[in-house]
């Protein structure tokens, strides 16, 4: 099982602030695109053009980063500051 978070817009955007998934998808790419293939909010907010950070088990990774079972993944939009 994966625990999947979704933070500050992200959050907003998909009404949800996470959710477990039973089938570890292999790679952080591979969970963008399912969660892409959901369409609407989903996909806009997964395509790939678009920017969202990913961390697993609270380290920042990248898309080639593999999941297994018991991960956390927490995908959130980047952070700018002033």
């Amino acid at each position: 099982m994966i625990r999947i978070l979704y933070f500050a817009s992200l959050r907003e955007r998909l009404g949800s602030d996470g959710e477990t998934v039973s089938d570890a998808p292999g790679s952080v790419a591979a969970l963008r695109a399912a969660l892409a293939a959901r369409g609407g909010d989903w996909q806009q907010a997964f395509a790939g053009d678009q920017r969202v950070l990913v961390a697993v088990n609270q380290e920042m990774a990248d898309d080639a980063s593999l999941l297994k079972d018991g991960d956390e993944v927490g995908f959130f939009p980047p952070v700018t500051g002033g």
